[in-house]
């Protein structure tokens, strides 16, 4: 390796240890020389300060040097060089080349020397441009030398304690002053609108909330949208929370409008829904009563006229209890539908009468015998509003043979009806009701005029055509029906595959369109071929219809049961049952009575006209009883109605309120639609007051919380505030008046803290002012000490040197009761007590001083104390007098007695002094 001094020696200067070398090694580089510029540059970083400068005094290219302070940030040399070259101080380019690398600088520190030093105005505009820290523009706008680069540093300025600041330091320049007072005005006047639209929004942002927890009333959509019309016409812009809390009342207030408008909705449905139930009802109570006044007006009553009636008094009553089970009928459509039922009863109750006699009343027309054909006929008790029978009218006939006389003519108008009604039904093809009616315009025919007759016989007989016409058809396509029910009735009975209950079924249906064909196509081989068939079928089922007798009278009497019970429950009907179970009975009694089917076919009927009839006062109970919960129910909305506008405590409504939901569940329910309405209702109320208590309860939260907010104010000013003489009693006084004021405070941890810490603080405080006018009653005594020592050398000078009594003169501020007491000590000169009154009392005086200082006494004083103190007590029954006051009392005393003799007060001044002492002594704060 190389040597020190060697490698020494042959080292270049300007990279020489010593900074003191490669300084004068850098002032004789040469900055022409491109190897030097080097070298200077490099110098320009070297860590010696003195080295860098004389290297950065050579370099005058200010873009090399730029670039160099791009890297070097931490030199003030090249600062320093750079504000040089670029202010043109020295040679350091032109002008545009200086402004170019202006624009690529990004030093705050080297742009304001620019921007003060620059050569040139555009120059330290541009400079300026560049400054972006705004206490750097205050200080160009009160300090630059050029007053455009001043203004356009002072327009740049934008907040108000900058523009305080310019107002303040920019004397020199009164164009900067009034455009940043001007500035500052404007600023005050934005930000006085500024919250002056700030505390509207959040006026209409309270307001708006506050409306959202309300509930709804009829106006309440209304506000709604004038708040929020307000809103939207402020021209500032809300804050994120504001407008999240915007937002979101917004939110609570389209809820509450919604829920209401549904609810509206759900009542309009539910009372669309109960119109369209009372709507069919009359439909169905209409078209029964137009049935039964149809059966009323014909000439024949059939038993396909009464079959018609049951199918469509079974389906009405299907559907009336349907509608029921949703909604109650009104009266006058149960009244109705009530009197309707009574006259279906009515009609139906003398068919079976009919049906049980009829085989008699055949039979006695059969053998002409008239007393039974009489006894018949009576026993029917046949209804004179209702047409009778083919046989009841043929049994009348007999029994009275005149009355076809007395019959009056057949209405030819009605004829022309009738006639008009077989031409329809030959147009429809119905056969069987063109034919019976076609026969009975026959036999109507020869009752009619003679003139009337001839008019109507020829259109009669194109009838009479036409059904014949219809009769051949049904001829022509029954034949092959026929045979074809023939085949399957004989391959029926040779198949010994199927079941009994199949066998019957299909039996009983081909029987069933067997006589639908009529007399349409008769054959009697086939006819009779057709019965021995279906005797066959009928001996081989006679077994299993044995059993299914057997099984169906055992239904039978099921039912029977099953009636007799709902007998038992409609006869004394619960007047508070409960619609619910009414319900589940009917029901379940429904189940029963469709489980136990069939029943033999001679009771079906009564039976089942017995179950409806018990079905129809099940249901009428049922809706008797959900009408008066329905009735019930509503009084309950009313009452919650009423009690929601009542002049009560919220609180109170909704302890009302519960107990009106608590008496809505005992009531049952109503109809299913009813209840649904009913209970939206009321529980729409109960929301109201709910919300109304939740409202009042939150006031109330926020009372109290505004209750402890206070007092806790309070008690923290008492607590800072520490009395310096007793007469700020009142301060305290005033204090305590307004915890008063802000009343009892509710319970709580939080309370319960404040309680005790205003108790201890008014504690405190009462101790230190009784302490300080203890103090100041001592230091008032101790002013009076001047006035006792003359009396003592009065007192001196009675006793001692025997002289006359002297007569102190007492200070002019001095007044009251101590006046009173000085008089009497100058007066004790005069009359002077004896020593030992004198020493007694002043011994106890210097007691009851020791007793109310908290001091020591000495054994022989104890009986003392205890005199004084039962003194104390007795003295102070029914009042309650102060520390001060007590000693105010002590210390007069002790100014009146005397003559002291000198030794005497030398033993017990000590003590008294002592005393005092103590009492003068105050705690800290």
């Amino acid at each position: 390796m190389m040597s020190g001094w060697i490698r020494h020696w042959f080292t270049p200067r300007w990279q020489h240890t010593d900074p003191r070398v490669r300084r004068r090694a850098a002032e004789k580089l040469d900055h022409t020389h491109h190897a030097d510029v080097h070298r200077l540059l490099q110098l320009a970083q070297d860590p010696d300060g003195g080295v860098r400068q004389a290297a950065l005094s050579k370099l005058n290219d200010a873009s090399q040097l730029l670039a160099l302070h791009d890297t070097e940030h931490g030199s003030p040399e090249l600062r320093h060089r750079l504000a040089v070259l670029l202010t043109g101080s020295e040679a350091g380019g032109s002008l545009e080349e200086r402004l170019e690398l202006v624009a690529q600088i990004n030093d705050a520190t080297l742009l304001g020397d620019i921007a003060f030093h620059g050569d040139n105005q555009q120059l330290r505009l541009a400079a300026l441009a560049r400054i972006t820290d705004e206490d750097a523009l205050i200080e160009q706008a009160c300090t630059n030398g050029i007053a455009a680069v001043r203004h356009a540093a002072a327009t740049r300025v934008t907040s108000e304690e900058g523009l305080r600041q310019l107002v303040r330091r920019a004397k020199r320049d009164k164009q900067v002053v009034r455009l940043a007072r001007e500035r500052l005005n404007r600023k005050k006047v934005d930000s006085a609108q500024l919250e002056a639209a700030k505390a509207k929004r959040e006026q209409l942002l309270h307001a708006l909330e506050e409306h959202a927890r309300t509930p709804w009333e009829p106006l309440y959509a209304g506000r709604y949208r004038h708040l929020q019309r307000e809103w939207e016409k402020l021209g500032d812009l809300p804050s994120a929370d504001q407008e999240h809390r915007y937002q979101e009342a917004c939110l609570k207030c389209r809820k509450t409008i919604t829920d209401h408008e549904a609810q509206q909705h759900a009542h309009e449905a539910a009372d669309q829904r109960r119109e369209d139930a009372d709507h069919t009802r009359e439909e169905l109570i209409d078209a029964l009563e137009e049935t039964l006044a149809g059966l009323r007006r014909e000439t024949h009553l059939s038993a396909q006229d009464i079959a018609s009636l049951r199918s469509q008094k079974q389906l009405l009553a299907t559907r009336w209890q349907k509608l029921s089970d949703h909604h109650a009928p009104d009266d006058s459509l149960r009244e109705r539908y009530d009197h309707a039922l009574a006259d279906y009863d009515h009609i139906t109750q003398a068919w079976e009468r009919y049906k049980q006699r009829q085989h008699q009343l055949q039979q006695a027309l059969n053998d002409d015998d008239r007393d039974a054909l009489q006894q018949q006929f009576d026993a029917c008790q046949w209804p004179s509003d209702l047409p009778p029978t083919k046989l009841l009218d043929t049994a009348r006939h007999r029994l009275q043979p005149d009355s076809s006389a007395e019959k009056p003519e057949t209405s030819v108008q009605k004829f022309s009806e009738d006639l008009h009604e077989l031409g329809q039904l030959l147009d429809k093809g119905a056969f069987k009701s063109a034919s019976r009616l076609y026969h009975t315009l026959r036999h109507q025919l020869e009752q009619l005029p003679t003139g009337e007759r001839h008019a109507h016989e020829v259109t009669l007989k194109r009838l009479g055509a036409q059904l014949a016409e219809l009769r051949d058809w049904r001829s022509f396509v029954a034949g092959p029906k026929r045979v074809q029910l023939h085949q399957a009735i004989t391959e029926l009975a040779d198949d010994q595959r199927l079941s009994e209950q199949e066998l019957d079924r299909r039996h009983r249906q081909l029987v069933k369109e067997w006589k639908a064909l009529g007399d349409a196509a008769a054959d009697r081989e086939l006819s009779r071929e057709f019965r021995a068939a279906s005797d066959r079928l009928h001996e081989r089922l006679r077994p299993w219809k044995d059993a299914l007798a057997k099984k169906r009278e055992q239904h039978l009497e099921a039912r029977r049961q099953l009636c007799e019970q709902l007998e038992q429950l409609l006869q004394q009907p619960d007047p508070h049952a409960d619609p619910d179970a009414l319900r589940e009975i009917r029901d379940r009694a429904r189940e029963q009575w469709r489980h136990h089917s069939p029943v033999p076919r001679d009771h079906a009927e009564a039976i089942g006209r017995r179950f409806g009839r018990l079905r129809h006062e099940l249901q009428a109970l049922i809706d008797r009883r959900a009408q008066e919960i329905a009735s019930a129910k509503q009084a309950l909305i009313d009452e919650a109605t009423s009690l929601l506008n009542a002049d009560m405590p919220a609180t109170k409504q909704a302890e009302r309120v519960k107990e009106l939901q608590q008496r809505w569940r005992t009531l049952g329910r109503a109809a299913k639609g009813e209840e649904q309405q009913l209970w939206k209702e009321f529980r729409s109320v109960c929301d109201r007051i709910f919300a109304s208590r939740d409202a009042e309860r939150e006031n109330r939260s926020q009372r109290v919380r505004e209750r402890l907010e206070t007092m806790q104010a309070l008690i923290d000013r008492l607590d800072t505030w520490q009395p310096s003489n007793s007469r700020e009693t009142h301060i305290l006084e005033q204090a305590i008046a307004e915890a008063e004021e802000i009343g009892p405070l509710p319970t709580g941890r939080r309370a319960e803290g404040m309680r005790r810490r205003w108790s201890g603080i008014v504690r405190a405080r009462r101790e230190r002012l009784a302490r300080l006018a203890v103090s100041e009653e001592v230091e008032r005594w101790q002013n009076l000490y001047p006035l006792l020592e003359r009396h003592l050398s009065a007192d001196k000078a009675l006793l001692d040197d025997g002289e006359e009594a002297i007569q102190v003169t007492p200070p002019d501020d001095l007044e009251g009761d101590m006046l009173v007491a000085h008089q009497r000590r100058n007066a004790a000169r005069l009359q002077p007590p004896t020593s030992d009154d004198v020493e007694n009392a002043l011994i106890r005086l210097r007691v009851h001083l020791a007793l109310l200082a908290g001091s020591r006494i000495g054994q022989q004083d104890e009986p003392l104390r205890l005199a004084i103190q039962v003194e104390r007590i007795n003295d102070n029954l029914g009042r309650d007098p102060s520390k001060a006051d007590e000693l105010h009392d002590v210390l007069r005393e002790l100014l009146a007695t005397g003559p002291v003799p000198a030794d005497l007060w030398a033993r017990e001044a000590p003590e008294l002094d002592a005393h005092l002492t103590h009492l003068l002594r105050m705690p800290p704060p």
